[in-house]
């Protein structure tokens, strides 16, 4: 089993409030969970008008699988016009990194 996260830095330059802020991030956020079946949440930047850290963790049965899912996420999120991507971080989830279930 492979996993891997993506953290996803956003500037929204025409958000004035929070509402406005949840407008444009919620499609985001549920169209990642529905379309590629990833774990999807606003991680950071909460109380920010114009600026949202959005993560995503991905698992799949093989690295070759993950990686076109991640690459599928990140198109996402760039497809939406009214968010600016500020930067982008990959991240793999080794072995040992992850917790041991018992």
């Amino acid at each position: 089993m492979h996993a891997a996260a993506l953290q996803f830095e956003l500037y929204i330059r025409e958000c004035r409030s929070l509402k406005a802020k949840r407008s444009v991030v919620r499609p985001i956020i549920d169209g990642l969970r529905r379309r590629y079946r990833v774990s999807a949440s606003e991680v950071d930047r909460q109380d920010s008008w114009q600026q949202a850290v959005l993560g995503i963790a991905a698992v799949a049965p093989s690295h070759a699988h993950l990686i076109d899912v991640l690459d599928e996420c990140e198109r996402f999120v760039w497809s939406f016009p009214e968010v600016e991507v500020l930067r982008v971080d990959r991240r793999w989830i080794e072995e040992e990194d992850r917790d041991p279930s018992p």
